[in-house]
């Protein structure tokens, strides 16, 4: 029997990925679509290469309580967006929010699926993790779960693609003629991913005091990578032999011999991570490759619910990534 499943925001970069992947999902059923502005218009209308089953499907006004018969609801909404609403979900419903209300608030599960997958299985309230968070607490997990490095004083240096910005907005910054042939630091010191990624190291041990994160807008439509600075005395193998420990049964992560790229991981929900270390200047350098719109966002949505529903990890996530 089929499992039932919704999206909220279908018409955002975000909604419509997870749209890409629930068509190909051999066990989910896509049977409700909400949006704003697209709300009326048939799936096909708006993504006209929707698979025939879908393309009729109409995409109706979100209105928590008018929801149809449903096992998973996928949200994909604006920060900010979705918390009072999806408190009027039933809670038979499973939700997944791709969004950045519910992470680490109470009664929510914190989705990071390939480091914390035990904690997922058959909660039906999952806060996804941001797309930055994704690839930065992928890189660091096997350090600080080993030891290798100190959480005090972490330096996060992150590239993104501009749909990072999400469809709407209306900010300059992410229209084609302000973002091509240009790079741009954006949320110094008050990035609304920090407190995220602070209470992430820390639930690993100690401090997260000193950390900096600094994102940057690239001229690239979809990927992140994060090079990230911290302070310990391992050698790069003790790094890459960890991460490869850690990792060992997880299907989404790979531990690199040479530097990743995003063009690796496009289209995917795979997480690609590399470490370099000098125990005589008492620095590791991390570097974690995500698509931010895969596991940056829905692939991970896809993962968290998988889990939780108690499928296979893997179902519907297994396509390779796009290349060139």
């Amino acid at each position: 029997m089929s499992i039932r499943v919704g999206i909220v925001g279908i018409s955002g970069f975000g909604g419509g990925e997870a749209l890409r992947l629930i068509a190909a999902h051999p066990e989910f059923e896509l049977v409700f679509a909400a949006g704003s502005g697209s709300a009326g218009s048939r799936l096909a209308d708006r993504f006209p290469g929707v698979p025939p089953k879908l393309a009729a499907l109409r995409i109706a006004p979100w209105d928590p309580e008018t929801l149809p018969d449903l096992d998973v609801l996928f949200a994909s909404l604006p920060t900010g967006a979705s918390a009072e609403a999806l408190a009027k979900v039933p809670s038979r419903v499973k939700i997944v929010d791709i969004g950045g209300d519910h992470r680490y608030a109470p009664g929510w599960t914190y989705g990071l699926a390939d480091v914390w997958p035990d904690r997922i299985a058959g909660q039906s309230r999952i806060a996804n993790p941001g797309c930055f968070p994704a690839a930065t607490l992928n890189t660091l997990a096997p350090l600080l779960s080993a030891g290798l490095i100190r959480p005090e004083g972490i330096i996060i240096d992150a590239k993104t693609g501009i749909s990072g910005a999400g469809r709407g907005g209306g900010d300059s910054r992410f229209g084609y003629a302000d973002s091509n042939e240009t790079l741009q630091p954006y949320g110094l010191l008050q990035h609304t991913h920090m407190p995220e990624m602070a209470r992430t190291i820390e639930g690993f041990g100690g401090s997260a005091r000193g950390l900096v994160f600094t994102p940057h807008l690239v001229p690239m439509t979809r990927g992140i990578l994060v090079t990230i600075y911290a302070r310990g005395s391992a050698t790069t193998a003790q790094c890459l032999d960890a991460a490869r420990d850690f990792y060992a049964d997880r299907p989404f992560v790979r531990v690199t011999d040479r530097p990743p790229q995003t063009k690796w991981a496009s289209g995917s929900n795979l997480s690609f991570v590399h470490y370099a270390a000098d125990p005589e200047r008492d620095l590791v350098i991390g570097l974690g490759v995500v698509d931010n719109l895969g596991k940056g966002a829905a692939g991970q949505a896809v993962q968290n619910a998988n889990l939780a529903c108690g499928l296979p990890e893997t179902a519907g996530l297994e396509g390779m990534p796009v290349w060139p």
